[in-house]
């Protein structure tokens, strides 16, 4: 049975196109896709449906294609979707080779706790980074612990994985730590309401009395 660790995928070449053929795939479970890269020319063809909805999940996946008996390792680059259903509808794929490094940008996952009474927050979720094709790493961890209010972690303060390279501004800020914002009274509404208040008795005063002979 498929897992999300079996990246081994079995694919078939496809020589029919267009958006017809297209719908008559996914719904036999199968994902369209096209492979491309190092001055090859593109191979479409037809991957199996479940197995790689969760293989995708995971961000900068690596798939371990057989095409016709040969192997083809392949990156996956880009991801289409329904925008309504969340149906994957096709599959770019980069071919890489092994030991080859690639530029990816790997999710950045906040651990620890701030000081207390202080909140963390994420500027950039991903990181750019230099890695090896069969090395990419999930996510690359960033601790607050007892941070104080203020404190700010830049892309060159984190701790990459081995044989990764920074590729991203070192400057930019990742997380940062502070205080909440204070809850605003909402005065300009308490002043409306007694303004409001005012000169409906306002009103009321300068009302002409009813005329008791009418």
């Amino acid at each position: 049975m498929s897992t999300e660790t079996d990246t081994k995928v079995v694919a078939e070449l496809r020589e029919q196109f267009g958006k017809g053929f297209a719908r008559r795939l996914r719904a036999a479970g199968k994902i369209p896709a096209v492979i491309y890269g190092h001055g090859t020319d593109p191979v479409h063809v037809a991957l199996p449906g479940h197995q790689v909805f969760l293989l995708v999940r995971r961000a900068n996946a690596v798939l371990e294609l057989e095409i016709n008996g040969k192997q083809q390792l392949t990156l996956v680059k880009d991801v289409q979707k329904d925008p309504v259903h969340q149906i994957i509808e096709h599959i770019d794929l980069l071919v890489v080779k092994k030991g080859e490094k690639v530029l990816v940008d790997v999710p950045v996952v906040v651990t620890g706790e701030p000081f207390s009474g202080t909140i963390a927050t994420l500027e950039n979720t991903t990181v750019a980074l230099e890695v090896e094709a069969t090395h990419i790493p999930q996510n690359v961890e960033v601790s607050v612990e007892g941070l104080e209010d203020g404190a700010q972690i830049t892309a060159a303060d984190l701790t990459l994985p081995r044989g990764a390279s920074l590729q991203a501004d070192p400057e930019s800020i990742v997380v940062v730590v502070a205080f909440p914002p204070a809850p605003v009274e909402d005065e300009e509404t308490e002043g409306d309401e007694e303004t409001e208040d005012g000169a409906g008795e306002a009103a009321s005063e300068d009302a002409p009395a009813e005329d008791s002979n009418a």
